[in-house]
């Protein structure tokens, strides 16, 4: 079929990658930063003029890295807001990240609909911080002039595919970026345009919902764009995930998401229900301790980093000599305990060495994680393996406990940009269905990411029987808290 791209538009920088639209082989690829103002520079900006974005895509293509592509795939940071006036011009910086301006903004939409259960039950996801639809109501109560002058609302990767477009009168989204706006029901398939204004106080403009191998259109050299997507739906397309596939993600903050055929609404608001880029479905369950939990272990033990910690949990045994550690050191999401703190329990004489404390650290974290797997395992969701991704993926001791506290493989990914990856896969499959090649409804069959492959083995009673002892320390600590 020829050659396509993918790009990556992160929130620092953005990333292309052109493969080969058969087997998805990487044939070259090109990175730039965004570029930044001196404000913006100091750390990660929460107001971006989306210009930047145009910038380093222009310089990640260049050297005609693009040459001979015949189409492109966009995939963006999730949660940023592009709010434009009537003629297309934005009407102040787009609002990224995790804005924790946002957070009083998020406590008074909950209420505004009724509670909790109310928005599970509307949009499958209960308002956070983050989410578009709680940065429309900050904008309202904020910038109320701006938010008046707001008359359609895209999110990053929405405003860099009509850019490429050439700004049509038609703008475009898919299933995956309008799932987690908090006014798109994966449920019913379909816009709340409700709840944009009981956030924003009136109603605007957007994107039309375009399916998995739709084309967003094509630009007047003759490229085909293809409907584009958040980067989390972006990087499970490029690690090729199907049913009965997890991933665990292990930042600062972890989450749980897994492929299942139907929206999930969950009335607790544990889980998010977000769409994927192929038509199917992601359910997400985050925590708020993954390896923040690592960083604060090693510096309670004087070590200068994970490796370390690593390399002297490794010197510790399954169950810690009986230290269970519960993480919730920012209080926790999953359970939802937002104002506890984390509890080391089981100290003993002969427990009290460091290698036990590092090697509870690491299994307290990652119990964490299979009490967010249990959440969706509870709600019938298959779970037959895992992919393990993030920096800490890569550490002995969690390599080491990963598969027997789960129970079941584990796959580590080799580090790749799987989110741009992910885009030039759904360019192929738009190239391909447009050019007649390609069922709308089978992607193209990519490889597979190259990756490490642990099985629990002789291991599995061990792991749960660690399991066993975090949860009977976690029901006695906090009874009740925890309902699968």
């Amino acid at each position: 079929m020829g050659i396509v791209a993918g790009l990556d538009s992160s929130p620092e920088f953005t990333r292309i990658v052109v493969c080969d639209a058969d087997t998805g082989a990487v044939l070259r690829q090109g990175y730039a930063p965004h570029p930044l103002d001196g404000a913006e520079a100091s750390g990660r900006p929460a107001d971006v003029d989306p210009q930047a974005w145009l910038l380093s895509l222009g310089e990640a293509a260049g050297g005609g890295l693009l040459e001979g592509v015949q189409a492109i795939g966009v995939s963006a940071q999730q949660n940023a807001v592009v709010p434009l006036d009537s003629q297309g011009n934005t009407v102040r910086p787009a609002m990224v990240g995790g804005d924790r301006r946002a957070q009083v903004a998020a406590a008074d939409l909950v209420d505004a609909l009724g509670g909790r259960e109310a928005w599970a039950q509307a949009v499958g996801c209960v308002p956070q911080a983050a989410q578009p639809v709680t940065k429309l109501r900050w904008l309202a109560k904020n910038e109320p002039d701006a938010a008046a002058r707001t008359s359609v609302l895209l999110q990053a990767h929405d405003w860099l595919v009509w850019q490429l477009l050439g700004r049509p009168v038609r703008r475009t989204t898919d299933r995956g970026g309008a799932s987690g706006t908090g006014y798109w029901s994966a449920a019913i398939g379909g816009y709340r345009p409700e709840l944009v204004e009981l956030a924003l106080g009136h109603q605007a403009m957007l994107p039309e919902v375009i399916g998995p191998s739709d084309a967003a259109g094509t630009t007047p050299e003759g490229l085909l764009i293809s409907a584009g997507t958040g980067e989390t739906m972006a990087a499970a397309f490029g690690l090729g995930l199907g049913f009965g596939d997890a991933v665990v993600s292990l930042g600062a903050s972890g989450s749980v998401m897994a492929v299942h055929p139907e929206a999930l609404v969950d009335q607790s608001g544990m889980i998010t229900a977000l769409a994927d880029a192929t038509g199917m479905h992601l359910p997400v369950v985050t925590t708020l301790n993954a390896v923040r939990t690592l960083r604060g272990t090693a510096e309670l033990l004087g070590l200068s980093d994970l490796e370390s910690l690593s390399d002297l949990a490794m010197k510790s045994t399954p169950g810690s000599h009986g230290l269970v550690f519960l993480p919730y050191l920012e209080g926790e999401r999953t359970p939802n305990l937002p104002h506890t703190a984390g509890t080391l329990a089981g100290l003993r004489r002969e427990s009290m060495k460091a290698e036990h404390l590092a090697r509870a650290a690491f299994e307290g974290m990652l119990c964490g994680l299979a009490d967010a797997l249990d959440v969706l395992r509870g709600r019938g969701v298959e779970v037959r393996r895992i992919f393990l991704l993030g920096a800490a993926a890569e550490l002995p001791a969690v390599q080491a406990a990963a598969p027997a506290l789960f129970g079941v493989q584990v796959v580590v990914p080799q580090p790749a940009d799987y989110a741009a990856i992910g885009a030039a896969r759904q360019a192929a499959w738009a190239l391909g269905v447009s050019q007649g090649t390609l069922d709308p409804r089978n992607p193209p069959a990519w490889q597979g990411a190259a990756a490490q492959v642990l099985d629990p083995g002789e291991d599995l009673a061990v792991g749960q029987a660690v399991r066993q002892q975090y949860v009977s320390v976690r029901e006695q600590t906090h009874p009740g808290a925890f309902r699968v």
